[in-house]
């Protein structure tokens, strides 16, 4: 690709009209010739200023190229040399134990002549009466004599392999040495190189970049992430995307769209009137069962195509159209709710002194004692899933999406409610996000199958797993923060390793480390739900996973093995969410209207909350307060004693709502 990238910029700035092509064109009426316009002075410059950079940065290429080749075939000869030593050790050890044998062989075989030699002159002796007995013995002593010789022939041999491959250790060890300083010495010029070529790849982008913004305000070229991007991914993506491809074309990404589908290309570059993908927008066959696009926005699709259907410089073909789209603040939320929406996911502060629950394009924090506000935090996609805050309380996680059409995590001010991160979007919900212990990172999973684990200061992406055949609803961390568990639709429970993954320096040097800095192996898999699972947690000691599911059940599995240690039922209907408490208890939320209390170690039943009219699909406990918060499809949020099981507060989570509480619908 690399090799690629001068070639492809070249044509792309060559694509561009010249003097000389326009003087080649029929010739037409004379006409009053115009002065240069100013844009298209700025691009000629631009284009040699591209073009003396890209220059530059084919040399600077062509110089790391050789470093790179250099540096290679110096690794190369360490892996010869070190192959070197792992065959002569071998014959080492292979020769010795030989050698062994065949000095037990010599001991024998002087054995068997000495006795051989005493049985002929034993026979000599008795000549008159053993004749033949002397005979036969003769004839032993002549064999053992020559399987001496043999084996003594074969010592010798051995001897000298022994000592040849001794002496190609000890000579390669110091060759081993040398070529390790070598490598040491040269890997600063090819990491400088590396760099150099970064920042002439920079600048080259930067230039393209230029390129692109004069001609997309000329009206010669659409911004496809801009204009073209967010189209797609809010009237297309629900019948076009990897799973459900209509057509076998899946929309997700530029690659994909420019791919087409079982009818062929999709788009014809420069001619949009020949272009699948346009012909069915514009005569409305698309989006089908849908309202048609807007005329302006088929328009914008018409002219990205005549125009080259390009894609925005310095963004990857292959990312989805989610994450490359402008990312722009969420719609607010009601000032008043109309009516309670279902409350899906509740949380605790770490001190117990707020209590934050999903609302309508917003986080809410209440006060746990009076059921007051103290803050409604927005900028938050339609529905939140999963929130979880950082172990010092400052800050809080948040998973939510619009289904279908996007999902998101972000990161928020708990003092404020102010946005602190955005750590990634995607083309559906985001369902679950969890801090590690010590606050350092932070794991999240949702309907792209995918599990990923950010570090919270840097918000760069340590690891990305996709071990999941559907979506992925839960997940938690070890008490030591080194593994991953996680809940599927997929009917699995799955715990993974995540710890740092050991760098090989010589692949730093080349530029080929992976780039997922975490292991993200699959350790363990629980199989015993046989229905969708929806959550999941580790017990205190980090010994076993428990796991909740469509199938009425709460599971204790022991990861060490993969089996299950117990079941706990009771359920009269799916066990939604649950939480572990650090003395041992398991907390759960149901579809029968029901919270209820368990122990661990034996499954025992503590207590049951009930009271709710509708499912609860959420369950928060904080153990230092003795309180159990619960939140149900109808929108009531319900705190209860743990210690009692009373009830101590009931209010409705939805800000300004006076009216009746709507059942759920079965």
């Amino acid at each position: 690709m690399r090799k690629l990238l001068p070639f492809c910029l070249l044509a792309f700035l060559c694509s561009f009209p010249s003097p000389s092509a326009s003087a080649a064109q029929p010739a037409q009426a004379a006409k009053p010739k115009a002065a240069p316009s100013a844009a298209g002075t700025s691009i000629e410059a631009l284009r040699q200023e591209a073009a003396a950079a890209e220059a530059r940065r084919a040399a600077a290429e062509k110089s790391l190229e050789a470093l790179r080749k250099q540096f290679k075939s110096l690794v190369d000869q360490l892996q010869k040399v070190k192959a070197n030593q792992t065959a002569a050790q071998r014959t080492a050890q292979s020769s010795a134990a030989a050698l062994k044998k065949q000095q037990a062989a010599v001991t024998a075989a002087n054995a068997a002549n000495q006795q051989a030699a005493t049985a002929l002159t034993a026979a000599e002796k008795a000549l008159a009466a053993a004749q033949k007995a002397a005979a036969d013995a003769k004839t032993k002593a002549t064999a053992a004599a020559k399987a001496l010789a043999s084996a003594q022939g074969t010592l010798k041999t051995t001897q000298v392999t022994v000592a040849t491959a001794n002496a190609t250790i000890k000579a390669s060890a110091a060759e081993l040495k040398k070529s390790e300083a070598a490598i040491s010495a040269f890997q600063p010029k090819v990491m400088a190189g590396s760099t150099e070529f970064a920042k002439l790849s920079a600048e080259v982008l930067g230039k393209r970049k230029a390129i692109e913004d004069i001609l997309i305000r000329q009206g010669k070229q659409v911004s496809f992430s801009e204009k073209v991007a967010p189209i797609f991914a809010r009237r297309c993506l629900a019948c076009h995307n990897a799973r459900t491809a209509k057509g076998r074309f899946n929309m997700e990404t530029f690659a994909s769209i420019l791919k087409g589908g079982e009818s062929g290309a999709a788009v014809e570059k420069g001619k949009a009137d020949d272009s699948t993908l346009y012909v069915m927008v514009s005569d409305g066959s698309m989006p089908k069962d849908a309202d048609p696009l807007t005329k302006d926005e088929i328009a914008l699709i018409k002219k990205w195509i005549d125009t080259g259907a390009q894609l925005n410089a310095g963004v990857s073909a292959g990312a989805q159209l989610a994450s490359i789209v402008p990312k722009l603040p969420q719609p607010a939320p009601p000032t008043s709710y109309r009516v309670p929406i279902a409350i899906t996911a509740v949380a605790f502060s770490p001190d117990g002194k707020l209590l934050a629950s999903s609302g309508y394009h917003e986080v809410i924090l209440w006060n746990p004692q009076d059921g007051k506000i103290i803050r409604r935090i927005a900028n938050v996609a339609e529905r939140v899933r999963g929130l979880d805050f950082s172990p010092d309380g400052k800050t809080l996680a948040v998973a939510a999406g619009t289904p279908g059409q996007m999902g998101e995590a972000k990161l928020f001010n708990v003092a404020d409610g102010r946005l602190l991160a955005d750590f990634f979007t995607t083309n559906d919900t985001v369902y679950a996000v969890a801090f590690s212990p010590d606050g350092k990172r932070l794991a999240t999973a949702g309907t792209d199958r995918g599990i990923r684990v950010f570090d919270v200061a840097t918000k760069r992406q340590l690891v990305l797993i996709e071990d999941h055949a559907d979506w992925v609803m839960g997940i938690a961390w070890s008490p030591d923060g080194t593994k991953l568990a996680s809940a599927s639709r997929d009917k699995t429970s799955k715990v993974f390793d995540v710890t740092e993954r050991k760098l090989d320096p010589a692949a730093v040097a080349l530029g080929t480390t992976p780039a997922n800095v975490l292991k993200g192996e699959s350790l363990a898999t629980f199989n015993g739900h046989g229905q969708s699972v929806f959550d999941v947690a580790f017990s205190p000691d980090g010994k076993s996973v428990v796991t909740s599911g469509a199938d009425k059940q709460v599971r204790v599995w022991n990861p060490a093995n993969g089996k299950q240690v117990r079941a706990i039922g009771g359920f009269g209907d799916q066990v939604f969410r649950i939480a572990v408490t650090k003395d041992g208890e398991v907390a759960s939320s149901s579809a029968d209207k029901t919270a209820r209390l368990h122990k661990l170690a034996n499954g025992q039943a503590v207590r049951t909350f009930g009271g709710h009219a509708d499912w609860v699909y959420s369950v928060a406990i904080h153990p230092a307060t003795k309180r159990l918060a619960t939140g149900s499809y109808n929108g009531d949020i319900r705190i209860f004693n743990t210690a009692d099981g009373k009830l101590v507060k009931q209010f409705i989570a939805a800000p300004g709502h006076k009216g009746a509480v709507a059942s759920a619908k079965k």
